[in-house]
This record gives structure tokens, sequence and C-alpha cells, in this order.
């Protein structure tokens, strides 16, 4: 370890990617890469002519960006009004924040409240990695949860205790997704109302990611509640996860300092022209999520046919599937032996909180998938 950096980092690993091309030994040179949970639909041909036009002649790459994304976050404030079905004033260009992908904007929300021993945050296990990652990277200390292994509600009782408990430092943010990665399962009303008796000293961090394929949405309860913030991404639904744009929702307040710690200039011109090409042909792009789900559905329906299988009913674009028993060991191993099978034969899933979380594909890669896993779970004696 060289002597000047922290000596904590030693314990951490840097997150690996999904590989895009990766044609090493034992991996198809084909892949159906359902591991990341993005649409498997690229933009349609007409708005990437746009989007080339835009570069051509209008993005001038020898000068910076518009710091401020006054025109992508008032166009942002009309769909988030428009997509909960509320006033066009209720929330408007200064309850938006911008940040480079939502992960961005989850490390300006820890710089924010917990960094110098200022605060530790709450995760409820398994859920999206990077809160507890970048927590961490920033020498955050993380409390972590368990949630009910049958459904994946949250152990609301130990999350009030670790509340209550004295903490050093206190827990400042609770970080809750809806619907959870990876299990894909929604928000309960017992989990609202948990989080609904937090007090304002508590910042509560609602991750939207999969909103557009759950059509539920806690926006309207950000009127109530100016501790809590509401992320989300164009990364999913909207087909622009090689663009790296992600939003904040929240109180005017919070979205100042936001603005405070954020980066100058952290999006790009051409992500900023992707997000407000997004925003204006959004009825075209969306028209994906139907059939995403219709997909999802059938996947659900013939891999629960299975005897051996337990699949998790999902509100987003990607399931959860299980092999339960009583080993836990022979059962993780059976699960690492799977996955890699699905790798060999051509498609990438995440093996993750001992299940694998697959994503909807096309039509084609959710036939080859199912194909592929009737085969591995055959060779296995399933």
């Amino acid at each position: 370890m060289l002597s000047f950096i922290r000596s904590d980092l030693a314990q951490f690993t840097a997150y690996q990617p999904h590989p895009s091309s990766d044609t090493a030994a034992g991996v198809a040179p084909q892949l159906d890469r359902l591991d990341t949970n993005e649409s498997p639909y690229d933009l349609p041909p007409q708005l990437k002519q746009k989007l080339a036009w835009t570069y051509e002649q209008v993005i001038e790459t020898n000068r910076y960006p518009d710091g401020g994304h006054e025109s992508l976050k008032q166009a942002i404030a009309q769909y988030v009004n428009e997509s909960a079905s509320l006033s066009p004033s209720i929330f408007t260009a200064a309850n938006i924040s911008l940040g480079n992908g939502s992960d961005e904007l989850i490390r300006s929300l820890l710089i924010a409240t917990c960094l110098g021993g200022e605060g530790s945050i709450l995760v409820a296990h398994p859920t999206f990695s990077m809160y507890g990652i970048l927590a961490k990277t920033l020498g955050i200390p993380v409390v972590t949860v368990e949630r009910n292994p049958d459904n994946f509600e949250i152990d609301l009782k130990a999350a009030q205790s670790a509340l209550e408990e004295t903490q050093t430092p206190p827990i400042r943010v609770v970080f809750v997704v809806h619907p959870n990665s990876p299990t894909g399962n929604c928000l309960t009303a017992a989990e609202l109302a948990w989080l609904k008796s937090l007090n304002e000293q508590i910042l509560v961090v609602i991750d939207e990611a999969y909103f557009e394929f759950s059509q539920s949405t806690l926006v309207g309860e950000l009127t109530q509640h100016p501790n809590w913030v509401i992320l989300r991404t164009f990364s999913k639904a909207f087909r622009l996860a090689a663009l790296r744009v992600g939003y904040c929702v929240g109180d005017p307040q919070a979205i100042a300092i936001l603005e405070k710690v954020r980066l100058p200039y952290n999006l790009p011109s051409f992500s900023i022209a992707g997000a407000l090409a997004a925003m204006e042909n959004k009825q075209l792009l969306l028209e994906s999520i139907s059939p995403t789900l219709d997909e999802r559905d059938k996947l659900i329906k013939l891999l629960s046919q299975h005897p051996r299988l337990q699949i998790t009913k999902s509100a987003a674009n990607f399931i959860f599937l299980r092999l339960p028993g009583n080993n836990p060991e022979n059962q993780n191993q059976q699960l690492t032996t799977l996955h890699q099978k699905l790798k060999t034969s051509g498609t990438l899933v995440r093996q993750i909180s001992g299940g694998l979380r697959i994503t909807i594909g096309s039509p084609e890669e959710n036939t080859r998938t199912l194909e592929r896993i009737q085969a591995s779970l055959a060779t296995l004696g399933y």
C-alpha cells in the first residue's frame, strides 16, 4: 500500500463492471447481457440521427457544457408532475438536481450529510450495493439490517432499534429502493408508514430507478416531507445508460445544498442533449415498457412452473431467481455453477445475495435465457 493512501482503502476492491465484449476462455463470444438492468433496446434511429445532427451542428466541443442544466431541469420537473398526475406548478426546476448517473447524486448526498464523522447510513440487505460502496470510500459507516427472506420486506423492528441505539456517528441517512434491487419488491404500507415516522433530522433517500416499470412513485409525498428526496435515472426505461444522467427530486433547500457540493460542468453537453431528446420523445421511448412487462410476467410464469425454483414477484424490469433448500453452502455452490453455465452458453446474469438477478431482455434473449436455464438445471439434476 502506498504510504500516502488512506489505510482503510486497502480493504476495498474496485467495482467490476460487466464485460461488454468478453471473449475470454469459457465465455460465449455473443452475449445476451442481462446482468445490469439496462433496456434491451437502443434509441430509435430517428433519435440517433437527431442527436448526431445536434453534435455536428449545435455542440461546440471547445466550450464547457451548460453548468446550470436549466432547460433540462424544467423538462424533468414537467415530467415528474405529469407522471404523478400533479399540478404543473408543484415541482419546478428548483426541485431538481442532476448528476452523472444516480451514483454521483448518492455521493453528493453522502458528502452533504455524513462526511467528516458527522453521520452514518442505514441500508436493508439485500439492496443496491452502491450506497454502501460509496459510503465506505468516503469513510462513512454503514449500518445494515436484514430483510424477510420470504418477501424481502425490511426488518422494521431491527431498523428502528438501529436508529434508537447510540451510534457513533449517528445515522443521518436511510436508503431504500422502490422497487428494490435485486429483489423487485415495492415498499409496503408498513415500510412507508415507518419512513413517514422518522424525524426530520434523518434524510430519507428513495431510489425510484425503476419507476417507469412499477408506475409507483412517492413524489407526491415530498411536499409533506422536506427530509425526503427521490432519485431517478435515464439509464433504464429511457435507454440512455451510455450517457450517464440521473436526477434528484426534493425540497428546494435540499436541492440547493446538492448544487453546492456537485462538481461544476458534471454533465457533458451530449448527455444533456440526449436527456432533453428523451424528454421530448418520452412517449415514443416508453412504448417499450408494456412489452417488457409482458415478457417479465411470461418469464416469471414459465420459471415458476419448475418445482425447484423460487421466483420473486417483481415490479421492475428484472426478476430474482433462487434455488431453495436447507443447505445454504450447497445452494450457493449450485447457484454459482448455474451462473457459470449461463455465462458459458451466452447469457450474462448477476449473481447476488443468494440468487440470480435476471434483466428482462428482448423476446429472443428471454427465450434463449429460458432454454439455457432449463438445460443448465437439467445438468445439475434439478
